[in-house]
């Protein structure tokens, strides 16, 4: 079952009904059975290439139509990286958490058929230290590299920002002569 992320403003959502298109919102996915993770799906997200039966030798990404002196340019980076910064953050989940499910189930794959819950007790707890002490660095390293994305992240956002309310305050003022 998809989610609003944020709920619906009264007014807005009264104003919308009478238009016949759908209110534009970002969904929050149910999560995903291995990373447990609940991905979001943008309703601004970037529509994925058309499907090539040729190959070319450029990438045709490459090229933008778009006008950079208005910021479409800016807005569809910032999309990306943020669908990015997803894809990471989802990947690391998923790899990490497919190791643990093994490495855990070979610990109690170690244990004789007749061990008491105790002794599976004393394995996994035994067996999340080692776990723990092992993944340090791993994730050490996968939180670093996530603040410094996320980061830049709220950066490229502020400047698409700032870059929205130049051409709001230009608009303006160009329609006044």
């Amino acid at each position: 079952m998809l989610v609003p992320i944020r709920p619906c403003r009264t007014l807005a959502s009264a104003v919308r009904s009478i238009h016949s298109s759908s209110r534009a919102c970002n969904l929050v996915a149910p999560p995903d059975p291995v990373s447990h993770m609940r991905p979001i799906i943008y309703s601004d997200a970037p529509p994925p290439p058309a499907p090539s039966f040729l190959p070319h030798p450029y990438s045709l990404n490459e090229f933008s139509t778009v006008s950079k002196e208005r910021g479409e340019d800016l807005a569809l980076q910032f999309k990306l990286q943020r669908q990015q910064l997803d894809d990471f953050h989802q990947n690391f989940w998923f790899d990490s958490n497919t190791r643990f499910e093994a490495a855990k189930q070979a610990a109690l794959a170690g244990l004789p058929p007749t061990a008491s819950p105790l002794d599976k007790e004393r394995t996994l707890s035994e067996f999340y230290t080692q776990w723990y002490l092992q993944e340090a660095h791993c994730t050490d390293a996968y939180t670093k590299e996530w603040r410094r994305r996320n980061f830049g992240l709220i950066k490229l956002s502020a400047r698409v920002q700032i870059q929205q309310f130049a051409n709001a305050v230009t608009d303006f003022f160009t329609f006044k002569k």
